[in-house]
């Protein structure tokens, strides 16, 4: 297909609540909604790049700037058979993950429609529902969190996950288990802890946590492999996987028992295909993570989830939980049975509503051939 023109929008959408974690308090998201239009066929994805630097390098004006100078120019005009003609064209760019991610994922969502598939049927999904959880921020004491978890809970979801830091973590670990005894629970450090932190760790073997996520260095993969050894529960990483390598890595040394796939992390849906299968091959489960993203990114993860070796809940929520008013039709919401269906339409499945993404545009850029 012809790409014929593409166009970037900086969005930036304001939280229903503000999302407390390790690396600081977001109070609205920024990212860059991608949009593709080849031969009469409109794709859209999202780099879920944010404005801060704080969870990765990468912020909306780097990706911007990778984006316009070159991923863009690398396809633009071009006659692309297929994904991995146009992934060949910025290969020589190192890095800048999210930016790629993004493009990516309009890419796909271009050749889906035009093959009249859905996005789940085009990545070789399997399931019609993915389970789904929620991600929970540091809340500044324990009966708010409680009361935020029963309510979440009595949505559906299937599993809590929360946000640790120094000095908020274990004392809300113990008082979650005290409460609900059986919900599948886990937390998230997001590299706030160093190896001097092994004996807060070996405390919360004593609660059948699912899983600790990224507990050390963002870019580490070593370090994790010592604490892993001193520990029942199943290490997570997130931040420091960025390909099918670091996933081999990770695997062979024993740092992880359980891999969070993020798309915009690793690349795009290409690069997290190929980590499923390596993770599957290994019996090794995952899990699709989340950036806050808007439905246009949140219908790529659900498509994502859907194949087979996600047997974990992700952090797939509604988007209500985020945002008052979301810029797709229909918006994603969660089932009593704490599932969200699949979008069944052809491409990302759900319409992009346009009044309401102009109204969270802050900046926009269009390219032509």
């Amino acid at each position: 297909m012809r790409i014929q023109r593409v166009e970037l929008r900086h969005v930036k959408m304001v939280l229903v609540t503000p999302f407390v974690t390790s690396m600081g308090v977001e109070y609205d998201e920024e990212h860059i909604i991608v949009r593709v239009d080849a031969e009469g066929v409109s794709g859209w994805g999202e780099s879920v790049a944010e404005g801060t630097p704080f969870y990765s390098y990468e912020t909306v004006p780097t990706a911007w700037h990778i984006l316009k100078d070159f991923l863009i120019p690398s396809i633009l005009g071009k006659d692309l058979s297929g994904i991995d003609e146009a992934i060949a064209g910025y290969a020589k760019v190192r890095g800048h993950m999210m930016a790629k991610a993004g493009l990516e994922a309009a890419l796909w969502d271009v050749f889906a429609k035009a093959e009249n598939k859905s996005l789940s049927q085009m990545m070789g999904g399997t399931r019609q529902k993915v389970n789904v959880g929620v991600s929970i921020g540091i809340y500044p004491s324990v009966p708010e969190l409680l009361h935020t978890v029963e309510k979440y809970l009595k949505e559906g979801y299937q599993r809590i996950k929360i946000k640790i830091a120094p000095g908020s973590d274990l004392q809300f670990v113990d008082a979650l288990r005290r409460e609900f005894p059986e919900i599948l629970l886990q937390v998230d450090a997001n590299s706030a802890y160093t190896l001097n932190d092994i004996g807060l760790f070996k405390k919360m073997d004593d609660y059948g946590l699912s899983l600790i996520e990224q507990p050390l260095g963002y870019d580490d993969i070593y370090d994790h492999s010592k604490l892993q050894r001193e520990l029942k529960t199943p290490i997570c990483l997130d931040e420091s996987i960025h390909s099918l390598g670091d996933t081999q890595a990770a695997i062979e040394l024993d740092s992880c028992r359980i891999i969070n796939i993020k798309p915009g992390r690793v690349g795009g849906f290409t690069e997290s295909i190929l980590i499923h299968d390596y993770c599957a091959s290994k019996n090794v489960p995952v899990w699709c993570g989340g950036m806050l993203e808007s439905g246009i990114g949140r219908a790529g993860n659900v498509a994502l989830a859907s194949l087979p070796n996600f047997t974990l809940p992700g952090d797939i929520s509604a988007s209500k939980k985020y945002y008052k008013e979301d810029i797709v039709d229909p918006e994603f919401i969660v089932n009593p049975d704490g599932t969200m269906d699949v979008p069944v339409k052809p491409g990302i499945g759900v319409d992009v509503h346009m009044k309401n993404l102009d109204k969270v545009t802050v900046r926009s850029e269009s390219f032509r051939m």
